[in-house]
């Protein structure tokens, strides 16, 4: 079995850490950036920083491992934000709206100016519901 290309550096600063992410996030490394966080909390770490810039890669199991991290330490009482996130996980944060989980912007308000996602420039369009059975179909308009 190959080993994930992911490093993670942690540096601790009282009740703070900043997590330092290099290589890929996907299936296969999400689990080790899972423990990384978690352990974080154990340590009674509540203010969590996750440095992306020298990663090259995220992918939607990276991301549900840093929403599922931002949901657990927010009910411990701290913060998880993300800095510097590579282009793949900006698109996905973007098609996902869930980037006022992970950027410390509010619904509505800009995302933080350095770092993180920005705002839409266009406002993204009403959902519809879609049949079922046109999605099985392959009819969707």
């Amino acid at each position: 079995m190959p080993f994930p290309q992911l490093t993670i550096h942690r540096r601790d600063r009282r009740n703070r850490a900043l997590l330092t992410l290099a290589g890929e996030i996907d299936l296969e490394s999400a689990p080790l950036v899972r423990t990384a966080l978690e352990r974080c909390l154990h340590d009674g770490i509540r203010t969590v920083d996750v440095d992306l810039t020298p990663v090259t890669f995220c992918d939607c199991s990276g991301l549900n491992v840093l929403l599922d991290a931002a949901q657990k330490t927010a009910d411990a009482g701290g913060t998880l934000r993300l800095h510097h996130p590579p282009p793949t996980l900006v698109l996905i944060i973007a098609l996902t709206g869930c980037g006022f989980l992970l950027l410390g912007a509010p619904p509505g308000h800009p995302a933080p100016p350095r770092g993180g996602v920005p705002a839409p420039t266009a406002q993204a369009p009403p959902h519809r519901p879609v049949p079922l059975g046109s999605v099985l179909s392959g009819d969707v308009r």
